[in-house]
């Protein structure tokens, strides 16, 4: 009865305030399907307001699956270019051309054969099945875990370890509209329970919240230490354009064009020009110039005035921008 009570004052709330985002326009179940797929890839690392324009773009040119298996490369990365983290969109693809090979067309709708394709774990497929195919499941994402954090008061690194709060989950109880639950939660934590200063008097669950009660909404996060790592990046210049090549060499941005590059392990007295963030990497960048002395193997001149003409990683383009600032 508990979990009935809280359940229903989530869903309520949820009626009354939820946002009017694309992929949750009342469609048929298989574009229902797709689009939760789509949004679910944009979303892992990436804000909704963020990721709305591009899916509303990506959907009015690659409307269904059997369209995203077939889509030329290079129109797909300029349709995902910005959001980053490319990886995601080639994934996808392969995403869809298995679905079509192997499931007849159909998104699966069990966990094991989510977790079968390309980029796809743990919370991706819990969050398909949700929302997607109604299973009553809660996935985890960080809304959730911020909600769950709070509403028990968990602050010991014991107690947010994700194995402790996909048990501790459970006093959200489950409901018949899954789908809509699922989300609710999502969009509790994203409207209401913010990181900093949650907005507790909107609350629907505030009076049960413990952390309300201790009015003490400081969270903790299991520290994660990013990886220092050093790179040489060398420019060619040439007729007012650089020579670019592309990456077969480093795990991120594969196969997409950047500036060369040269890791040092430890190097001394390292002058650094610019500083990346990176997935659960901190790139300290030397930037050194250089003549073209011979060619160099997979490379192209890129004329800076026309960045927009070209299909780069935002990481190029404000290398780019940094050297016409700087020269």
């Amino acid at each position: 009865m508990k979990d009935k009570i809280i359940t229903n004052k989530i869903l309520n709330w949820y009626d009354i305030n939820k946002r009017s985002l694309p992929w949750r326009k009342k469609t048929s179940s298989k574009k229902k399907q797709y689009y939760t797929l789509v949004s679910e890839f944009m979303l892992q690392q990436t804000q909704v307001a963020t990721v709305i324009p591009y899916f509303n773009r990506f959907i009015n040119n690659i409307p269904d699956l059997e369209t995203l298996a077939s889509f030329d490369n290079k129109k797909l990365f300029k349709l995902w270019e910005g959001l980053g983290y490319y990886s995601r969109v080639r994934n996808l693809k392969k995403a869809a051309q298995s679905i079509i090979k192997d499931f007849n067309k159909k998104l699966p709708d069990n966990f094991l054969d989510l977790k079968s394709l390309p980029g796809i774990g743990d919370y991706t497929a819990s969050a398909i099945l949700a929302i997607a195919f109604n299973k009553p499941l809660i996935p985890l994402d960080g809304n959730i875990e911020r909600v769950l954090k709070r509403y028990l008061h968990l602050k010991k690194e014991n107690q947010i370890q994700k194995k402790n709060l996909t048990e501790q989950k459970k006093v959200f109880g489950i409901s018949k509209r899954s789908s809509d639950y699922a989300q609710a939660l999502m969009e509790l934590g994203a409207l209401v329970c913010k990181p900093n200063n949650p907005f507790c008097n909107q609350c629907p669950i505030s009076k049960k919240c413990k952390s309300f009660k201790l009015q003490d909404f400081a969270l903790t996060k299991i520290s994660k230490k990013n990886k220092e790592k050093y790179f040489l990046l060398k420019v060619y210049k040439k007729n007012n354009k650089y020579l670019l090549i592309k990456n077969t060499k480093f795990n991120f941005l594969k196969n997409f064009n950047i500036f060369p590059m040269q890791e040092l392990i430890n190097p001394r007295n390292f002058n650094q020009n610019l500083n990346f963030k990176m997935s659960n990497m901190n790139m300290n960048i030397k930037v050194e110039y250089n003549e073209v002395s011979s060619p160099i193997p997979f490379s192209n001149w890129i004329d800076p005035k026309k960045l927009k003409n070209y299909t780069l990683p935002t990481f190029t383009k404000k290398i780019v921008n940094y050297l016409e600032s700087y020269q």
